[in-house]
């Protein structure tokens, strides 16, 4: 049984490194932080069992950490450590969501006890929900699919800030469904009813981006012939959610975070600030903070949007996904256009389980819709596929593969010929097929004259 992780804050280094010792020495996994802000870095990055929190700290106090992990990580129980003892503390912590409070001094004994009944409660409320949450889980939430742990994780994430109203910011290279995503927290949140609204910030120059954000009014610049309701206030009472937000220019950075702080938005042109009630949703395939490093975004913005982060693999690295998407597209497009697919067949899904995707989920829903509409068959074949022609990251799953033995040469070998070979043997049947006015044998006519050689 895997060790429960216990993450302790508390600025004074004497307290932390003795609550580690003691928790270690009960067999727990203890990791201690010095801050706040670290702790809350670490509970956006990865799960924990138990918070045990000091708190009077410098910057991030306990009570503000406590408030962040309700939202973060809602299932996860805190306690509260202090030297302040007093009851109106204690009520506060309580009220707040702690699970339990401990006054400074304490014994090895009674931070015993308390963490021992915290984690059991846990695990007691985990098991009561587990069967729901497993069936929600199980295949995706809305159209996202996968039963990949990593995927399982993000599942967990969505389930849990689809409640609140704190602002997402979903990174992962293009490709992987991080509109998807936005959607299923849409779906799954108290705003479900109300509108969602997308807006592509790659495809608009940024005096057009400020305008279909912010609105503008009529003569306000050359081409405003009327006035405009930006779209913050077309999603008002529900959620925007704004794609590729790396993209947006400096400028027009200032502009969305001063409306993100105020929640009011102001059109081109305007002088009356227009009151907006929206969940924001924030998406990237640009690593932000790299950005801020070099000054092409706002740190002050980063901060803002990063308050819920959802990172999502490639498909590169959740394999196991493969199939289970594959089956999903294969019964979607066969629906769409009332083709009887039964599968792959095991030549294909082993040339598609050797692919590294460099497009992610989205190149494997395209090629399998160019193959359900291709296929002269109720299975898929290899060259219905179309792959491209394979790297070594195709043949060994690792960009750096290089063979090592004589079979795995011979493998590697044989696999380049059969992708090469494929195509030319279709392109040789197609032409003679219709060099021959599409007669075959099976129609009863006389069987093609000319042997055509299926390949070189």
């Amino acid at each position: 049984m895997a060790k429960a992780r216990i993450l302790v804050v508390d600025d004074e280094a004497v307290i932390r490194e003795g609550v580690r010792r003691i928790l270690e020495k009960e067999g727990y996994q203890a990791e201690p932080k010095a801050s706040g802000r670290i702790a809350l870095e670490r509970l956006q990055a990865e799960d924990y069992d138990l918070v045990i929190t000091d708190l009077k700290m410098p910057g991030m106090g306990g009570m503000e950490l406590l408030k962040a992990i309700r939202i973060l990580q809602p299932d996860v129980p805190v306690i509260i450590v202090t030297g302040y003892s007093t009851v109106e503390t204690a009520v506060d912590a309580m009220k707040s969501g702690a699970f339990d409070y401990l006054a400074k001094p304490f014994t090895p004994v009674q931070i015993s006890e308390k963490v021992h009944k915290a984690l059991e409660q846990r695990t007691v409320l985990l098991s009561r929900n587990a069967s729901e949450s497993d069936r929600g889980q199980a295949t995706g939430i809305g159209n996202i699919v996968g039963e990949s742990p990593q995927m399982q994780k993000v599942y967990r994430r969505i389930l849990q800030v689809a409640k609140t109203d704190s602002t997402v910011l979903i990174s992962g290279e293009s490709g992987t469904g991080k509109e998807l995503v936005a959607r299923a927290i849409q779906q799954n949140s108290p705003r479900k009813d109300q509108p969602f609204v997308a807006v592509d910030c790659t495809s608009l120059a940024e005096s057009l981006l400020e305008s279909e954000l912010f609105g503008h009014i009529k003569g306000s610049f050359t081409g405003a012939v009327q006035t405009k309701m930006g779209l913050f206030k077309v999603a008002d009472g529900g959620t925007l959610f704004l794609d590729e937000v790396s993209n947006i220019s400096l400028t027009t950075q200032a502009k969305l975070l001063r409306v993100l702080q105020e929640r009011e938005v102001t059109p081109i042109g305007g002088t009356k600030p227009i009151p907006i009630d929206i969940r924001l949703i924030a998406a990237t395939n640009k690593c932000l903070k790299e950005m801020v490093a070099e000054g092409t975004f706002r740190e002050d913005l980063f901060f803002r949007l990063n308050i819920i982060p959802i990172d999502l693999p490639s498909l590169c690295d959740r394999k196991g996904d493969v199939e289970p998407l594959v089956r999903y597209f294969l019964k979607k497009f066969g629906d769409e256009i009332d083709k009887e697919i039964r599968g792959l067949a095991p030549g294909a899904m082993a040339m598609l389980n050797k692919y590294s995707f460099p497009g992610n989920v989205r190149e494997l829903e395209n090629i399998i819709e160019r193959a359900v509409v291709l296929s002269c068959s109720e299975l898929i074949e290899p060259e219905d596929l179309e792959l491209p022609m394979p790297g070594p990251q195709d043949l060994g799953g690792d960009e750096n593969f290089v063979p090592r033995t004589t079979e795995e040469l011979k493998e590697a070998k044989r696999e380049l010929r059969e992708r090469a070979v494929a195509p030319i043997e279709k392109a040789f049947v197609l032409d003679a097929l219709k060099r021959n006015d599409w007669n075959t044998p099976e129609q009863g006519r006389p069987p093609l004259k000319k042997t055509v050689s299926p390949g070189p």
